[in-house]
């Protein structure tokens, strides 16, 4: 009995470990910094990830892709080989950049792209890739790896997505897809990972999960080193994202794949889009999480939109919010930033007028640095978003880091699109998604004062930038909410 409890015990910590993003103390938000450069990434940890608090930068995919005509972004998802170059930097640059993000407080995800290999290209038998490796799709032939068609399910187009052989185990729009189960395809798989622990990243994104067995990533995950103890401590294990689509209408579950690490929730995204577009009243998040029948807090990572949400691909349509509706983006992100369900991705775009289109470069070819205008946001002519340092979200960041932990009380609704609710003696939020003005006399749970509301800028060198919101002696606030506004309120932002 004593060896089966030791056995039940390790087991439970080894698998618990997955879901374990490595945040350092206080931090509580990863952001995806989209086809960022190696080395702006790092200068932007340094600079201001780091000093605002954020937790973690999930990377595109590090290893070497094929190269595509007008290089769009989706040929980082075609992958030639497992070295480190790419148009985001080679080797010697991400490995600085990791090392230098660390040092800032800031853990690192890769997505690693380990379900199929680059397309058939009908015009060019051979391709060729950011490292300058040659491959040949149609054989199957990666020889950078090396793969070879003994390395590949056979050829098979997904059909019928209710049938999860076809899903697993045949090609995704045309990628070549590995067979996993194979020992030749685990060790290359897991040697990737290695090196990339090696370098002292915390963890990663696993694209395509949803096509790939489970039973065959477990034995994938399980080969990985434990975390590299110069950044972590002794027998930390790789925090473990995945890929999975699942709206609720196909055989394939997103809780098959929740023992092995938490699980991209997209119901997420689709039903805060609902909500704040008006096809659902902001009232019914009263029930946000597992009543809405997204998975439990505890196995999602959850996210307005994504990379390919964002373009329409993927999951949720016309329901998805961008930066293209950014007001209504700021309101859905105040919500997701201040409720305390599932671990939170910001999305940090570049703007694009085709679905295709490849980050801002130079001739399509070098990608261009992010700048900055005196108030710290990027310059639109640079052609980053960065949704990451608007100053709404910077100040929701801060607002999750202090907050975790503490329940959500004290819910309000207005019966329609004005909600209120507190983090019990840590926060106030209210939100007012109407097409006219709320008045509401709310309980907080905060000490009596003078608060400023993060939502309008938070504290500038000690002054409020936006409008202070009194607490009466009982704890409740007497407020008036503008059309399509918020109010956040936090504990240690008293006047």
């Amino acid at each position: 009995m004593l060896i089966l409890t030791i056995l039940l015990a390790n087991f439970f910590i080894f698998t618990a470990g997955y879901h374990d993003p490595h945040f350092l103390d206080n931090r509580t938000t990863i952001v995806h910094l989209f086809e960022w450069k190696w080395r702006d990434i790092a200068r932007e940890c340094e600079n201001y990830l780091g000093p605002k608090g954020f937790g973690g930068v999930q990377l595109s995919p590090v290893n070497e892709n094929v190269i595509i005509k007008n290089r769009p972004w989706y040929e980082r998802y075609q992958p030639i080989s497992y070295k480190l170059i790419t148009r985001s930097g080679n080797r010697e640059d991400l490995q600085n950049m990791i090392q230098r993000c660390n040092a800032a407080g800031v853990r690192i995800y890769v997505d690693a792209v380990i379900n199929h290999m680059a397309a058939y290209n009908e015009e060019n038998m051979e391709v060729f890739g950011t490292a300058n490796s040659s491959a040949n799709p149609k054989e199957k032939s990666y020889p950078a790896v090396p793969y070879t068609a003994d390395d590949f399910n056979p050829v098979c187009s997904i059909k019928n997505y209710q049938d999860p052989v076809q899903v697993r185990n045949c090609e995704l729009v045309g990628l070549r897809d590995l067979n996993q189960s194979k020992q030749h395809v685990r060790e290359k798989i897991v040697g990737f990972f290695n090196d990339l622990v090696d370098t002292g990243v915390a963890g990663f994104r696993i694209d395509a999960a949803k096509h790939m067995w489970p039973k065959d990533l477990k034995q994938i995950y399980e080969n990985i080193k434990n975390l590299n103890t110069e950044f972590f401590p002794r027998n930390s294990r790789p925090f473990i994202y995945q890929e999975v689509i699942d709206l609720g209408d196909e055989n394939i579950k997103n809780f098959d794949y929740t023992d092995m690490g938490r699980v991209t929730e997209f119901k997420h995204s689709i039903e805060i889009g609902n909500l704040f577009r008006g096809n659902l009243t902001l009232n019914m998040a009263k029930n946000w999480g597992p009543k809405f029948d997204f998975l439990q807090s505890e196995d999602a990572l959850v996210f307005v939109d994504n990379h390919d949400i964002q373009r329409g691909h993927g999951a949720g349509g016309e329901s998805i919010l961008t930066y293209k509706n950014d007001k209504l983006y700021k309101l859905a992100s105040t919500f997701m930033l201040t409720h305390p369900y599932g671990l939170t991705r910001i999305m940090s775009s570049f703007y694009f007028s085709d679905p295709s289109q490849g980050p801002p470069s130079d001739n399509q070819e070098n990608i261009i640095s992010p700048t900055f205008d005196s108030d710290g946001l990027c310059t639109k002519t640079s052609g980053w978003v960065c949704e990451h340092r608007w100053k709404e979200i910077e100040q929701l960041v801060k607002f999750r880091n202090m907050v975790e932990g503490a329940p959500l009380t004290n819910w309000w609704d207005n019966g329609k699109d004005a909600i209120a609710f507190s983090r019990e003696r840590k926060g106030f939020v209210a939100i007012n998604n109407e097409p006219n003005s709320v008045t509401a006399y709310l309980q907080t749970s905060l000490p009596p004062g003078m608060y400023c509301n993060l939502y309008e800028g938070g504290k500038i060198k000690r002054i409020c930038a936006g409008s202070l919101i009194e607490v009466d002696e009982s704890g409740k606030t007497s407020v008036t909410l503008d059309s399509r506004s918020a109010i956040v309120l936090l504990y240690t932002d008293q006047i």
